[in-house]
């Protein structure tokens, strides 16, 4: 039998070194879902603010909606000249979330207009899915939002 105040230092330094290691690891995913998690909240005001902005320049009484998730759809069909109820299409999976896409689409391209800017910029977010070019459409989309509801253009003859 082994003396009980022998102590295996191999095994111990073996345990500690995957504890730090553990930790280590556990404390990066923490701070990289921290970071996601701080990133998605800074899109969703910027995304928010921009939206908020454009219903005010058109006059939109409620642009506050821009601020609630489903009823800033609302809000953008409305300002597209749809009825805001399209929105339930929402509740319909696939086969109601298409139309309601199209039609946000064509809202988004009629506001666009509408602030004399190029409605087809609208697609931009269709072009999400294209490999290798989801992020970038998307930034773009995101800067051009920002120049739609903070710049004023004048309307070309």
């Amino acid at each position: 039998m082994m003396d009980p105040s022998y102590v295996n230092y191999t095994n111990l330094t073996t345990e500690w070194q995957r504890a730090i290691i553990g930790g280590a690891i556990g404390t990066l995913i923490a701070i990289g879902i921290l970071f996601m998690v701080l990133v998605l909240a800074a899109l969703y005001v910027y995304h928010s603010l921009a939206w908020m902005k454009i219903a005010k320049k058109m006059k939109y009484k409620k642009s506050w909606l821009a601020w609630i998730p489903v009823a800033d759809l609302a809000m953008r069909l409305k300002l597209g000249k749809f009825h805001w109820a399209w929105v339930f299409l929402i509740l319909i999976p696939i086969l109601g979330w298409i139309p309601l896409g199209v039609l946000v689409v064509i809202s988004t391209w009629r506001i666009f207009e509408k602030r004399n800017y190029p409605g087809w910029l609208s697609l931009l977010p269709l072009l999400g899915g294209v490999k290798g070019l989801g992020m970038v459409v998307w930034i773009g989309f995101l800067i051009m939002l920002g120049f739609v509801a903070w710049k004023d253009v004048k309307k070309r003859k």
